[in-house]
């Protein structure tokens, strides 16, 4: 039976007032949970999705689909909240999580993620990061349009483009990884690999054995290095694996030597753990060191004709979705300041997504300096308008109160009149 030793550590880091960060090491489930959006929106949405999380795996499959349908019921929790009141709407929060499940009768880890937190493997020695991230800038590098080192200092490097509780459906990314003994697996926010390169990272899961004295003291290197962001870290060991790295070791072994009788297997019992408190249970040291597993191994799902009958139905409906964005961004204009002139942009303001606006005529007259403080204002956010017709009769409107506070005052001629007194008359009687 595979078993498995967790710590977890967070912290508020050195300039946010609060942790939005929340984190899980329930017995064979781990999680972490970054929340977005303000009025303390950001923690209520990644609260709510750990406990939906915990609540819906615990009581559901504990297989891969019974995680994402976990990480789905969380969204949909996160969603209802929002949408519930005001206070909460556009609260989100990213999710990444590992589950101990059962695979064609194997015991598996099962990873899910959604948003820039993120899950590595340290195997050997060897740092891999197993999630991508669904963030801005990282989509940017995965289309080759940034370098890695662009995007650590990218000014949109904090925007993420996916995360439980923005939508009412959610798309869940999930890996099958085949655990072997010695295996660490990190999950932690962004507040940690911001403020940590990959190697420092690496080179204190290798020197650091205990799971949770790595988690307090990966924490406490990315405060010390700005603490920018709230830091959440969760360390995952593989204590246990049933013997399967021996068995593993024990066939490359008979295949490399024909005719040679496989070692016996021992098992070695691992330490109680104690998950509640996050404290591991004192354990004996090992006998004898494990040999080194193999590479992981991820499980890929088998394709079937629903499989890729879904594949092509998701494929047309983001074909869709993505039509319909670019003529929602596109199928309008507003009248801007460009260069102190006043111009006609086709776009909607500041851009939509990937969609930009773009500069479709300066007008020479009026110029942003003849403009009222208020006209002004207005202009420089953005007055949309449905088509370029519009724009021109309102660019015109402007030029034409331009030029009427530009005349001068017309002096109208003055007319008087004499109105006669009034007659009296007086009557004496006799």
């Amino acid at each position: 039976m595979t078993q498995l030793l967790a710590g977890a550590a967070t912290d508020v880091g050195r300039v946010r007032q609060m942790n939005e960060d929340r984190f899980l090491a329930d017995e064979g489930l781990f999680a972490v949970a970054d929340g977005v959006g303000g009025h303390q929106a950001g923690e209520v949405a990644s609260q709510t999705s750990v406990e939906t999380l915990l609540r819906a795996f615990t009581d559901g499959e504990h297989t891969t689909d019974g995680l994402v349908s976990a990480a789905e019921a969380a969204n949909a929790a996160v969603w209802h909240l929002a949408q519930a009141s005001r206070e909460k709407r556009g609260m989100g929060t990213t999710l990444t999580a590992l589950a101990l499940v059962q695979v064609d009768g194997e015991e598996q880890l099962a990873l899910i993620n959604v948003g820039d937190s993120r899950a590595y493997l340290l195997q050997k020695g060897e740092l891999m990061q197993l999630t991508e991230d669904h963030s801005l800038v990282e989509e940017l590098v995965r289309d080759g349009k940034l370098t890695h080192a662009e995007a650590q200092v990218h000014p949109q490097r904090s925007i993420i483009t996916r995360a439980l509780g923005m939508e009412p459906q959610i798309k869940v990314d999930s890996w099958e990884i085949t655990p072997y003994q010695g295996d660490r697996i990190l999950l932690c926010s962004d507040g940690l690999t911001n403020e940590l390169s990959d190697e420092r990272i690496a080179s204190t899961l290798r020197h650091l054995a205990d799971p949770q004295e790595a988690a307090h003291d990966l924490v406490r290197q990315a405060r010390a290095a700005g603490g920018s962001d709230n830091i959440t870290v969760v360390v995952v060991d593989v204590v246990d694996d049933d013997g399967r790295s021996r068995q593993a070791s024990a066939a490359l072994a008979g295949s490399a030597a024909p005719g040679r009788p496989a070692a016996p297997t021992v098992t070695t019992l691992a330490p109680e753990v104690d998950l509640t408190g996050m404290r591991p249970a004192a354990a004996p040291p090992p006998t004898a060191p494990a040999p080194p597993p193999p590479a992981p191994r991820l499980r890929s799902r088998r394709l079937t004709w629903r499989v890729f009958a879904f594949v092509i139905a998701v494929v047309a409906v983001l074909g869709l979705a993505v039509w319909a964005v670019g003529w929602y961004a596109r199928g309008a204009y507003f009248v801007g300041i460009d260069n102190e002139q006043v111009a006609i942009f086709r776009g909607r303001p500041g851009g939509l997504l990937w969609f930009d606006p773009t500069l479709v005529e300066r007008k020479l007259q009026p110029t942003g300096a003849e403009l009222l403080p208020a006209q002004r204002v207005e202009l420089e956010t953005g007055h949309e308008v449905a088509t370029k017709a519009a724009a021109d009769r309102y660019v015109n409107n402007l030029r034409q109160e331009v030029e009427a506070r530009r005349a001068p005052p017309t002096t109208l001629p003055t007319t008087s009149s004499t109105t006669p007194p009034p007659t009296t008359t007086t009557s004496v009687r006799p």
